[in-house]
């Protein structure tokens, strides 16, 4: 959806082929098949891990109190109530879609006749559109939150759990909880209208498991938050065979009486084991060959035949499997085919990110300064347009060469940088490190130190491959637990930029075409941070901080408010490092695009990591990594929302060479070449002073 003229006439043929380039880069989606409505879309998201308990609202409680007032068992009061959801959301999503087709044609209609009575039914269409859009989407939370509900147990059989849910010990009395399995702190707030409510402090690494079974594990957040952090406490192997273990005790017991325990252990060890794969295949399963087998041997030997939980588990894993090679390899083909197969239950999603996209596009805290003018119109609506969603060049990275052919980047130099506009440069720069962003998880920021990964320092030295690397040192996660080293891939190409950066500069043979070039990366930056993409804008300031580059005689003739920009660069590095939840205050991460600086997330996470994170009792602290799980949870809110600028392939692939040329250049060595680095001396002072030396020489032997 476009508005004031953005976007504006396409043909619906057009319109729909939009939308559906649209839905392979929405979020997940709650709209589940109505087959089996309890086996979609388990893994909470990441605002479970970022709102916790604090996700749903009272108003979601109450709504979903007084849904469905069947007098009946409580399963079939829920049942009663998950049916009336269902189809409360679906008449509200065919509404809306309907509205939506309503609004694009007058769209269409606007700018070809411009007339006023059109003019003045758009915003009210507008906002008749928000309200609908925010109606689905409580509904939406709503029914995640009836899903969270599901399949939970009481805290006293959590023991239990842990002794592998024998079937003649599943019913018995209460029993009491260990300090060695749990450890509890009781703090009084308010919460569901409850006045107090026991806080998970602290845990030894089988009860932390165990409390994945708890009755509000998914309410409050812990089910997500663990899959984020689990690594600290144990491997991949063992949690894996933790789940097994409790699918294989309860499978054959399990009644179709959801009220017992035994189903519900099996149930929800089956959620737990999909949210794991939805959330987590990409550095847990896909990167361990051995794990993922165990697994398939698992379902395909022992649930397959038993359960039909087994055949969707294994259509989950290769359809994720495909998902991520048809990711790594750019197959276009294969995302037709997802599309065709996903389009009912993610256009949604799609068109309500569009919807606030347009709503809510606004500048970033600071603001354009006036030296650097404003926009042309004509760029503005090159932001949201039919070609903004096409395919992507096949590349994997900003290193790779693009097949795209441009007149030699070697002999073009900087010049082509020069004729571009900065807000050319910004979209192509934005939309290239979203390419390597986007293919990022929360879990690659984790326990970095064992990267190498330093402040002040870009990952590892050039000469030091990432295989090289010692895990030996400073390793948090235990010691056959594999770590996918991605941000490493991720610091590079950001080091790869800001020597690209400082190399275009020292490489320009005058000091005017150097002020040129130095105005135009300044420029570039703000626009990257003011459209929230604070990687590139700080891998351009890193790169304008190089010694050699702050000491070229360019800086003391650069204009005065172009120079300013410079400190504005650095008011927003301390800005980022300031605060490790900085970009997610407010609802704007929510509805516009945001990339954060690798680098300085790595080092909030390991502030976050620094300090003990077991108990003197040897129990693991929850609340510590509670909070790193909040932190790197941003990471998949941010990727929610990924840039719609219009790619240009060949300018991209004017960039990618450059960088790649670039990326392991010798600063010095390139400044030492150029005459235009350093500060000339007039020929009459110069001969001046050498006299002036030697009569000073002179004057000390007589």
């Amino acid at each position: 959806l476009q508005s004031n003229g953005c976007g504006l006439g396409f043909s619906e043929e057009n319109a729909s082929l939009e939308e559906q380039a649209m839905i392979k880069i929405a979020g997940n989606s709650y709209l589940a098949s109505p087959n089996l409505p309890d086996f979609c879309g388990c893994s909470p998201g990441w605002s479970s891990a970022f709102y916790g308990a604090e996700c749903f609202d009272s108003e979601v409680h109450s709504y979903l109190k007084n849904l469905g007032n069947q007098k009946s068992s409580e399963s079939q009061n829920i049942d009663a109530k998950k049916v009336e959801l269902e189809q409360l959301l679906m008449m509200e999503t065919k509404n809306y879609r309907k509205t939506i087709k309503f609004y694009q044609k007058l769209l269409q209609k606007e700018r070809r006749s411009k007339g006023p009575e059109i003019k003045s039914m758009l915003p009210k269409l507008r906002g008749q559109l928000q309200e609908m859009k925010s109606k689905v989407q409580f509904l939406e939370l709503v029914k995640k939150y009836v899903q969270a509900k599901q399949w939970g147990v009481e805290s006293y059989v959590l023991p239990t759990v842990i002794h592998n849910g024998k079937a003649d010990t599943m019913d018995m009395a209460p029993m009491d909880e260990s300090s060695l399995l749990l450890y509890y702190n009781t703090e009084k707030h308010q919460c569901n209208n409850q006045n107090g409510v026991r806080v998970l402090q602290a845990g030894t690494p089988l009860g932390l498991m165990a409390y994945l079974y708890s009755r509000n594990a998914f309410l409050e957040g812990y089910v997500q938050q663990f899959l984020y952090t689990f690594r600290y406490f144990c491997t991949q192997e063992e949690f894996l065979q933790f789940l097994l273990d409790r699918i294989s005790s309860t499978l054959s017991s399990a009644s179709l009486d959801p009220s017992t325990s035994l189903t519900k252990i099996c149930n929800r060890s089956f959620y737990i084991l999909q949210a794991w794969i939805e959330d987590c295949y990409s550095v847990d399963f896909a990167t361990n060959t051995d794990l993922l087998g165990t697994l398939k041997e698992f379902i395909s030997s022992k649930v397959a035949s038993l359960n039909g939980y087994g055949e969707r588990l294994l259509s989950l894993l290769e359809d994720t499997s495909a998902r991520k090679s048809c990711s790594a390899d750019a197959c276009s083909g294969v995302d037709k085919c997802e599309e065709e197969t996903e389009e009912g239950r993610k256009t949604l999603h799609s068109l309500c990110k569009k919807l606030s996209e347009d709503v809510s596009r606004k500048n970033f805290y600071w603001k354009l300064s006036k030296g650097m003018g404003p926009i042309a119109q004509y760029q503005r609506e090159r932001l949201h347009t039919g070609s903004a969603v096409l395919p992507k060049p096949c590349c994997s990275s900003l290193a790779e060469e693009s097949s795209v052919t441009l007149a030699r980047a070697d002999e073009v130099g900087p010049v082509l940088l020069t004729e571009c506009s900065a807000q050319q440069l910004c979209w192509q720069l934005t939309l290239l490190q979203q390419e390597v962003f986007k293919k990022c998880h929360p879990v690659h920021f984790l326990n970095s130190r064992a990267l190498g990964v330093k402040d002040k320092c870009v990952a590892v030295p050039k000469a030091v491959s990432a295989e090289t690397v010692s895990l030996k040192v400073c390793n948090l996660f235990l010691s056959k637990c594999v770590q996918d080293q991605y941000l490493l891939q991720l610091l590079k190409n950001a080091d790869s930029i800001s020597t690209w950066v400082a190399a275009e500069i020292v490489t320009c043979h005058t000091t005017k075409r150097q002020v040129s070039l130095l105005s135009k990366f300044l420029l570039i930056a703000k626009c990257c941070y003011e459209q929230r993409n604070f990687a590139t804008a700080m891998q351009i300031l890193a790169g304008l901080e190089n010694l050699i580059v702050r000491q070229l005689p360019a800086w003391k003739i650069l204009p005065a408010k172009v120079a300013e920009i410079m400190e504005e660069l650095k008011a927003v590095e301390v800005f980022l490092k300031s605060d490790s939840l900085c970009l997610m205050e407010g609802d704007r991460f929510k509805t516009l695009p945001t990339i954060p600086s690798a680098h300085v997330l790595a080092m909030h996470v390991q502030q976050l990591e620094t300090g003990g994170f077991t108990m003197t009792n040897g129990a693991h602290k929850w609340t510590k990594l509670r909070n790193i799980a909040k932190v790197v949870s941003q990471v998949h809110a941010f990727q929610e929302n990924p840039y719609t600028y219009a790619p240009d392939f060949k300018l991209q692939s004017y960039l990618r060479q450059r960088i790649t040329r670039f990326k392991d250049a010798d600063i010095s060595a390139l400044a030492a070449d150029n005459c235009a680095n350093f500060h000339q001396i007039p020929a009459e002072k110069h001969s001046r002073k050498i006299q002036d030396t030697l009569r000073r020489m002179k004057a000390t032997f007589q």
